[in-house]
């Protein structure tokens, strides 16, 4: 169980321990008999502070409802960070989150919730603090979508409906055509598949409060979505499960809907995590991403400013020609996407080929920044979901010797930067830094250990 769920569910606990001690002590002595299956639950430590074991607490929470196909690999639900997920799926490469309704002049549009500004308003709905979040509207007020909301009549218990502003369109064909060069990065075309109307940002504030959530749209229409060439969702939903109508739920009872979305497996701190991708403000980040292109994001606070001042980013690490290879441990990088990872096809259940091809490492294995799980508060504080690219490039002279190999950690990025700019540099030889463009991709679990500390320490004068 990670840090931050053991910290939710004991303050939960704590709640419910002090009603039960006001309830032990009105019924007296009638209670003296307690079973000893209560007494091993409920205890008290030396300070005499009652205490709750993590077997009651998780019997206590809420749980998930079945959420993949029989004989699926799931991840361990203990390193699922995002805590509203119903859970991620290893042979699908997704996660299944809750599906929200949302509305557009008057037509119905489908949303999830990843992150909240506020960290009491994040442990409420299970999604990702991200204090920067906050500084998304300085300077660059299209960045915030300000958003309205109103009750459904005659529902007995359920949400409201978020009435949006702007909205994607998804109904482009999405086109990647590698390039003919020696690599197959930079593409010959790149045309993303969904494109951010007039106001649209999946950065929502509702009217009436300070907070900011990222909020991204992943389909519009009532029913019967296109879930293989995705004329009407994300280029990345592999399947829906609409909620069910309050007329048609049992008294007591509530269906929410559920979205699955293909996952980004990336690095951190020298492990394995996998992360969302659904908004870019470039047309190449956009189209390789799988995800909606939204220039208004080009100006979100600020370029390269990670995390001073102001800032409503995070850094992301990506290559443009680390090595290749299906079956290579060391491949990473955009053209190792193309080449490896089916880039240029549509996202389906349907295409087996392509999700193996992704669960064998097919992606581009970019590095992360800050991260949500990290020991260092200053660092899992810092964490954003928009995410600042600064791609690197290696020279001639380290892919000629093989030095090109995967890289898992940021402060290991920066220090080769430092230290070896003769290997590892911008693009077309400039100097290494934010290229220009963002990416809203809100972690959602790691795979293997947690991410907790950085796998090096960063060297002097590098940019870590």
């Amino acid at each position: 169980m990670t840090f931050k769920l053991k910290t939710r569910r004991l303050l939960a606990a704590a709640a419910l321990l002090l009603a039960m001690s006001f309830a032990l002590a009105a019924c007296g002595s009638d209670q003296d008999e307690a079973s000893s299956e209560d007494s091993a639950a409920l205890s008290s430590d030396a300070s005499g502070t009652s205490s709750v074991s993590e077997e009651v607490i998780e019997e206590r929470s809420t749980t998930h409802p079945k959420f993949a196909p029989e004989g699926n690999e799931l991840l361990a639900e203990e390193k699922v960070i995002l805590q509203s997920a119903l859970g991620v799926d290893l042979t699908h490469s997704s996660v299944t989150l809750p599906l929200h309704r949302g509305s557009y002049k008057g037509q119905t549009v489908w949303y999830v919730i990843t992150e909240s500004s506020d960290s009491g308003l994040a442990n409420d709905l299970d999604v990702n603090f991200s204090a920067k979040l906050a500084n998304m509207g300085i300077g660059c007020p299209k960045c915030v979508q300000e958003v309205t909301m109103r009750g459904v009549p005659g529902t007995p218990f359920g949400e409201a409906v978020v009435e949006f502003q702007g909205i994607p369109d998804f109904a482009p064909d999405r086109k990647l055509v590698p390039g003919t060069g020696e690599l197959a990065f930079p593409p010959s075309k790149a045309e993303p598949g969904a494109v951010g109307g007039r106001n649209y940002s999946p950065f929502i504030r509702i009217k009436g409060s300070a907070a900011v959530y990222n909020a991204p749209i992943i389909a519009v229409g009532e029913k019967n979505f296109d879930v293989e060439t995705h004329t009407d969702t994300a280029d990345r939903v592999l399947s829906m499960k609409l909620p069910r109508a309050a007329i048609d739920t049992p008294s007591g009872q509530f269906f929410p809907g559920s979205v699955e979305l293909l996952l980004v497996r990336g690095r951190q701190s020298g492990q394995e995590i996998f992360y969302m991708s659904t908004e870019a403000s470039e047309e190449v980040a956009a189209t390789l991403e799988r995800a909606t292109f939204v220039p208004a994001l080009q100006d979100a606070p600020f370029l390269a400013a990670d995390d001073f001042l102001g800032s409503a980013r995070e850094r992301i690490f990506l290559f443009t020609n680390g090595q290749t290879g299906a079956d290579n441990p060391e491949a990473q990088g955009l053209t190792h996407l193309i080449v490896d990872g089916h880039a240029t096809e549509d996202a389906s259940l349907e295409n087996e080929e392509l999700l193996e091809a992704l669960r064998n490492g097919g992606d581009t294995q970019n590095v992360l920044g800050d991260f949500p799980s990290l020991a260092d508060p200053r660092h899992a504080q810092a964490y954003s979901p928009l995410w600042d690219a600064q791609i690197g490039e290696w020279t001639d002279e380290a892919v000629a010797d093989g030095l090109n190999v995967r890289m898992d950690d940021e402060n290991e990025i920066l220090n080769m930067v430092k230290e070896h700019p003769e290997l590892l540099r911008g693009p077309f030889g400039e100097k290494f830094g934010a290229s220009g463009f963002v990416i809203n991709c809100p972690t959602i679990a790691f795979t293997e250990e947690e991410p907790v500390v950085a796998q090096v320490a960063p060297v002097n004068g590098s940019q870590a």
